[in-house]
């Protein structure tokens, strides 16, 4: 059982994202303000102080990699370092820092709304064959999402993931920025359709998707377009 009062694990969001994208961000806290360079520690003793499984720390490693936040130096004297900040890190540490501040929710939706497109397609035009699998998996986490925070979830999972596709870097930061806030806001469908709206917003995911897949950017616009404006 994970101790929930371990330091590492105390900046920790519930109930929004994943443990992985949960750690990331406690992690992320951490070693702001660090000097590029710094030691953040091995994959191991993050495993150990944080009680999660090695795939789990794993996974978060990988996200702030990717985001440009931390470097993995291997061998001797090796492990996870704080990494040179570009400006496009820097803007999304940014974002990140109003989280609290009122209407940061709905701010982050429309300003999600605004790049979608542009994220979309830029996903489309440089997506390859390797790219799609882990696509098609989140479209199936979703379907089998056994409740809502689990379908969201996995929504907010597919949305990083094709973002991670785009070439354009500072619309990948702001765009992540708002993912960052909405993760951990996630608004309910009404019960009384509850299943029939997730069945609408998995089948636009699953149109977005194939879209992308296809490189057709008309039917990405045409997806993107009911993706944000389907009630």
């Amino acid at each position: 059982m994970v101790d929930e009062q371990r330091p590492l694990l105390a900046g920790l969001r519930a109930p929004g994202g994943t443990r992985a994208e949960q750690l990331a961000a406690a992690l992320e806290s951490r070693i702001r303000g660090l000097n590029p360079g710094s030691p953040v520690g091995t994959i191991e003793e993050i495993r150990q102080e944080s009680g999660l499984a090695r795939a789990t720390v794993s996974e978060a490693v990988r996200l702030l990699r990717d985001r440009g936040v931390i470097v993995i130096r291997p061998g001797r004297g090796g492990g996870l370092f704080v990494a040179d900040q570009s400006p496009v890190v820097r803007l999304r540490h940014t974002l990140l820092g109003v989280a609290g501040e009122p209407g940061t929710v709905a701010d982050a939706i429309e300003l999600r709304n605004h790049l979608e497109e542009l994220i979309a397609v830029g996903a489309a035009r440089c997506r390859g064959e390797d790219d799609l699998p882990p696509l098609r998996s989140c479209l199936d986490d979703m379907e089998a999402a056994p409740d809502w925070d689990a379908f969201m979830r996995a929504n907010w999972a597919l949305h990083e993931r094709i973002a991670q596709l785009c070439p354009n870097a500072m619309a990948r930061a702001v765009y992540r920025g708002t993912l960052g806030h909405l993760t951990s806001s996630t608004a309910r469908a009404a019960d009384r359709d509850a299943d029939a709206y997730r069945a609408r917003r998995l089948r636009i995911h699953a149109d977005l998707v194939e879209a992308i897949a296809a490189g057709d950017e008309d039917a990405v616009r045409a997806a993107v377009a009911r993706h944000n404006h389907t009630d």
